[in-house]
């Protein structure tokens, strides 16, 4: 039984990255871990403003990952583990991976339009490093084609 680690946010191609892994974890007997990044804010504010918005966005990102896990459940049968982090998001996920070998392969969705996004982009260009495989998915890929493919 493997685990597999999406990064959530509020973008498609992250519910089609769940989507993929939740299958996947289904086909497998396995199962899927939610990661949500908070990323630190990039400036000073009051003391006081500075850690209400910091609490605002760590909430926003429990909410969505907590969301996301229902719909897990919903579906599956199955809840996913949910983690919360703050920091950059790269180094997050390396310390995630690092400290749960149990994850089998780190599964991120890539932007239909323009650019992948920045963890496809760092992961792409570091998967040799990795410790589990990357599996990235298209993002003009049809959910149908992705639950098809995950399944088989």
């Amino acid at each position: 039984m493997g685990k597999y680690l999406v990064i959530i946010d509020e973008t498609e191609e992250a519910r089609k990255a769940l989507r993929f892994a939740m299958h996947w974890a289904q086909s497998s007997g396995g199962s899927v871990q939610i990661l949500a990044i908070v990323q630190p804010q990039n400036f000073n504010a009051f003391g006081g403003v500075q850690a209400t918005i910091e609490e605002e966005a760590r909430d926003r990102a429990e909410a969505i990952a907590t969301s996301a896990a229902g719909n897990v459940f919903s579906e599956s049968g199955k809840m996913p583990a949910i983690a919360v982090k703050v920091g950059e998001a790269s180094r997050i996920v390396r310390d995630y991976l690092a400290d749960h070998p149990d994850v089998l392969a780190l599964v991120l969705g890539a932007g239909g339009d323009g650019a992948p996004g920045p963890l496809v982009t760092h992961f792409s260009a570091h998967s040799g490093s990795l410790p589990c495989p990357l599996v990235i998915l298209p993002g003009a890929m049809p959910m149908e084609d992705i639950e098809r493919i995950a399944s088989a």
